[in-house]
């Protein structure tokens, strides 16, 4: 995100950025727009009070996008037909593997090594990896350490370097890949080799067809939405970006009540308007991606990760009556310590980056134009029931075991009437 600048709003822009009190917040690259904040140009970015959900960015990294379909519908594609497309053949692509784990070392280093010497890309990794004593001390790792290309988080800008990404563990590398972007994300491929596993559809055994399939074009993407969160400090100007927090999520954004033995007590509103007072542990505002994670074990319905909703989820409210909502994708939601509350907030983004939230300062939601395009190993529908049946065993209970034919047929028959089994009754209670 740019600095911010107190300048004209664009009228014409479609995001997911807020207005309030005629502040605006921007994003974009400096090249993109006539208007002058210093030395360097920017484009402003004024939030739609629309309830649709933002049109996505189809642009994945330098090179990856969505297919273009015929079908389409002004800016919005039917989900079952986005498949990944290429302008240029992919040749930087970035591995994450989960940490402290011994069994992902050798398909990490089977991996790295077919992608340099096999299809001679470029191969970057963390540079945590690299220390990892067990690696270290591997021979098969070592002809191929020097060739790979090296990064430390929050220090270096991946934006327009990477073209696709590759992730070996559960869903929470999933979950770091998203951090590592905070605005276009390049196609990820994810491969199970953690516990759960939900997001990660991709079996390792035969990395090299599918990898080869996905290189080619030939995959179908889900794009799982991301929200914007941003903390507002009390008092705090509204061009200090310093006093400004803002992080992409693509699970959830959790507001509780920390270490205090207190309820928590926590206004909400949405597009300005006050909805509610949350008296509880806390609540959770998520992705549908999310909604198989935190929100569900809280309550939640699970949604597709194609509908395009925002989930608000309470967590142990003191409230029979206060129920899990879905509201739509274009709004704002705002999230405030009420003036009147005990204790103080925390707020976690993706379960990283704690911050306290006190009296005055609000939390901002919205929906970001800036999706993950994850790669699916079937397509959206199959991935998603086969994941909620393996992962978390939706809907498995013993079979009900149908009637013996013959006692079937002693008992009832298709020609029983309701009359008819009432006089049966009758006669039976009279003998």
């Amino acid at each position: 995100m740019l600095p911010m600048c107190s300048v004209p709003p664009a009228t014409n822009g479609n995001i997911n950025d807020y207005d309030d009190d005629e502040t605006y917040f921007l994003e974009g690259k400096r090249s993109e727009m006539p208007q002058h904040c210093g030395n360097f140009s920017i484009r402003v970015l004024r939030r739609t009070r629309s309830l649709n959900a933002p049109s996505p960015n189809y642009q994945f990294g330098p090179c990856g996008r969505i297919m273009k379909n015929s079908a389409m519908v002004m800016t919005i594609q039917d989900p079952a037909s986005q498949r990944l497309t290429w302008n240029k053949p992919p040749l930087s692509v970035l591995v994450i593997k989960k940490v402290q784990d011994t069994s992902v070392i050798q398909p990490f280093i089977d991996l790295v090594s077919w992608l340099i010497y096999d299809k001679q890309m470029v191969v970057s990794v963390e540079a945590s990896v690299l220390e990892d004593v067990q690696l270290r001390n591997n021979t098969y790792f070592s002809p191929v350490r020097d060739k790979l290309c090296t990064f430390r988080e929050g220090q270096e800008d991946l934006t327009d370097k990477i073209d696709f990404i590759i992730c070996l563990g559960g869903d929470g590398t999933l979950l770091y890949a998203s951090s590592l972007f905070q605005q276009s994300v390049p196609p990820v491929m994810a491969f199970h080799m953690g516990s759960l596993g939900f997001l990660a559809p991709f079996e390792f055994s035969d990395f090299q067809e599918q990898v080869s399939n996905v290189l080619e074009g030939h995959a179908a993407l889900t794009l799982r939405s991301r929200l914007r969160c941003i903390i507002v400090r009390k008092n705090s100007e509204p061009l200090d970006k310093k006093l400004h927090s803002s992080f992409l999520v693509l699970n959830e954004v959790v507001v509780d009540r920390g270490p205090s033995p207190y309820l928590s007590n926590i206004d909400l509103f949405l597009d300005g308007k006050h909805i509610t007072t949350v008296q509880g542990d806390g609540l959770i505002v998520s992705t549908p991606t999310g909604s198989t994670a935190y929100a569900v074990a809280a309550g939640a319905s699970m949604i597709h990760p194609s509908v395009p909703a925002i989930m608000v989820t309470p967590i142990c409210p003191h409230s029979l009556s206060f129920r899990p909502i879905v509201v739509p994708a274009g709004v704002e939601l705002k999230i405030m310590v009420s003036p009147d509350a005990r204790n103080t907030a925390w707020v976690s983004f993706d379960g990283r980056h704690q911050q306290q939230l006190k009296i005055g300062d609000s939390l901002r939601v919205t929906m970001s134009i800036y999706p993950l395009p994850s790669i699916c190993a079937h397509d959206q529908i199959t991935d998603w029931f086969d994941s909620l049946a393996e992962c978390l065993h939706w809907n498995v209970r013993k079979k009900q075991r149908q009637f013996d034919e013959y006692s079937d047929l002693i008992h009832s028959s298709s020609n029983d009437t309701i009359d008819s089994l009432d006089r049966s009754d009758q006669i039976d209670s009279e003998v």
